[in-house]
C-alpha cells in the first residue's frame, strides 16, 4: 500500500510540474526546486533559469493572478504561504531582460497540516421522521425545524418524491406547513437569514428565497456561475454553499454572487462530495455524500479539524424499501446538540458530541 502511495506523489509531481518549453524560450521557472504539496507553514522559494545565458534584469511573481513580490537578477524569491488558500496555487513569472519580458508558470498544492480528531459521541433521543421526506436541508430556527427535501427516487422502489419546503415538530414527526415544487425541481440544502428561507435547486441553476414564517416566495436567484446546487449554511452574514465538489462558494445573500471561497482539505488529501452544511460555533459541519460521517471544518482555511462517524446509525434506523443515505445535519442552540437524519428514514437522532 505505501509503495502505491509513493507512486501517487511521484505521479502527482510529474503532474504538477509538467511544462512544454519551446526553443523560443529563454527563461523558467525552477521547478526541481519546488515540491509537489506544502502547508501554510512553509514558504516556496521562486527561482529563473536562463536557458540561452540571457542576462536577467528582474522578475515579478503572481498567484494566482495576484503579485506577491519582485526579485532582482536571479535571485531567489521567498514567499510565505501562511495566509493563502488550501489547493492548489496557480504561480506565473514575468521575466524582464534586454527591453523584453517572457512569461512562464507553474503550480503547486497547498495541504492542511493537521490531521483531523475523530469525535465520540451520545444518542440523547431518537425521534420520527417522515419516510416520504427526501431530506436535503435541515435546519432550527426560533425554536421549529426546517427541512428542504428532493424529489429523489427510492433505494429500492424507484418512486420518485416531491421536493418540498417544511416547517416540522422534531419530536413528533408532524409537519405543521409545507409548500410542494414541481416534478422539474429538485430539491437541496436549505438555510436561514434574516427571516428569509434560501433553498437550493439541484439542476435549475438558481435558488429561491421565502418568507421563514409564510413561506411566500419574495425572489429567485441565478446560480453566478453553470453548477449544481448541493449544500447551503450561513455565518449570521453571507452564505456558504457548496456544489459537489471540495470547494465552498461564500455568496453574497442578496444577489448569490461570488464574494470568496474555500477549498476544505483533511491532511493531503481535498474533500469531494461537500453535501449538507450547518454552521455551528464558528465551524462549518458537513455531511459527505454516500459516507455516514460529518466533518467538521475550519472556514477560515478549508482544513478539516474533527470526524463524527455514523456509521453504527445505519442499525438504529428501519431498513425500508425507500430508505436512502444518511443526510441532514441541523444544530439547536437550546439544546446544544445535532439532530441527524437521513433520506426517507423513519427516524431522526439527537446527538450529543462528548467533550
Amino acid at each position: 500500500m505505501k509503495n502505491y502511495k509513493a507512486l501517487a506523489v511521484i505521479l502527482l509531481a510529474v503532474l504538477s510540474f509538467s511544462c512544454n518549453k519551446t526553443e523560443e524560450d529563454n527563461f523558467s521557472i525552477n521547478e526541481e526546486k519546488l515540491k509537489a504539496q506544502y502547508t501554510t507553514n512553509d514558504a516556496v522559494s521562486l527561482e529563473i533559469s536562463s536557458l540561452k545565458d540571457q542576462k536577467i534584469d528582474s522578475v515579478v511573481f503572481n498567484i494566482n493572478d495576484k503579485r506577491v513580490g519582485s526579485s532582482k537578477g536571479t535571485s531567489v524569491f521567498t514567499f510565505p504561504l501562511k495566509n493563502q488558500k488550501l489547493g492548489y496555487q496557480n504561480i506565473k513569472s514575468t521575466t524582464y531582460f534586454d527591453g523584453a519580458t517572457e512569461l512562464d508558470s507553474t503550480r503547486i498544492e497547498i495541504i492542511s497540516d493537521i490531521e483531523p480528531k475523530l469525535l465520540s459521541y451520545t444518542i440523547v433521543n431518537t425521534y420520527p421522521h417522515d419516510i416520504k421526506a427526501y431530506t436535503q436541508g435541515l435546519e432550527f430556527y426560533r425554536d421549529t425545524l426546517y427541512e428542504g427535501t428532493g424529489n429523489g427516487a427510492g433505494n429500492t422502489s424507484g418512486i420518485r418524491g416531491i421536493s418540498s419546503l417544511r416547517k416540522t415538530n422534531y419530536k413528533t414527526g408532524e409537519v405543521y406547513k409545507k409548500i410542494e415544487f414541481p416534478e422539474n425541481v429538485f430539491g437541496e440544502g436549505i438555510t436561514v437569514l434574516n427571516n428569509k428561507v434560501y433553498f437550493l435547486t439541484y439542476q435549475n441553476q438558481e435558488g429561491y428565497v421565502f418568507n421563514a414564517d409564510t413561506f411566500k416566495k419574495e425572489k429567485t436567484l441565478p446560480y453566478f456561475k453553470s453548477m449544481e446546487g448541493w449544500g447551503l449554511t450561513t455565518d449570521g452574514k453571507n452564505l456558504y454553499m457548496n456544489e459537489g465538489s471540495e470547494k465552498i462558494h461564500v455568496l453574497d445573500p442578496n444577489t448569490f454572487k461570488q464574494i470568496d471561497y474555500l477549498n476544505v482539505y483533511s491532511g493531503a488529501n481535498k474533500i469531494p462530495n461537500i453535501n449538507e452544511m450547518e454552521w455551528i460555533d464558528g465551524k462549518i459541519y458537513s455531511n459527505i455524500y454516500q459516507k455516514q460521517a460529518v466533518i467538521i471544518i475550519d472556514p477560515k482555511t478549508g482544513k478539516v479539524e474533527g470526524i463524527l462517524d455514523f456509521t453504527k446509525l445505519l442499525k438504529l434506523r428501519t431498513d425500508l424499501p425507500d430508505t436512502d443515505e444518511f443526510n441532514g445535519i441541523a444544530y439547536n442552540p437550546k439544546t446544544k446538540t445535532l439532530f441527524v437524519t437521513g433520506k426517507n428514514w423513519d427516524k431522526m437522532f439527537e446527538i450529543r458530541i462528548n467533550q
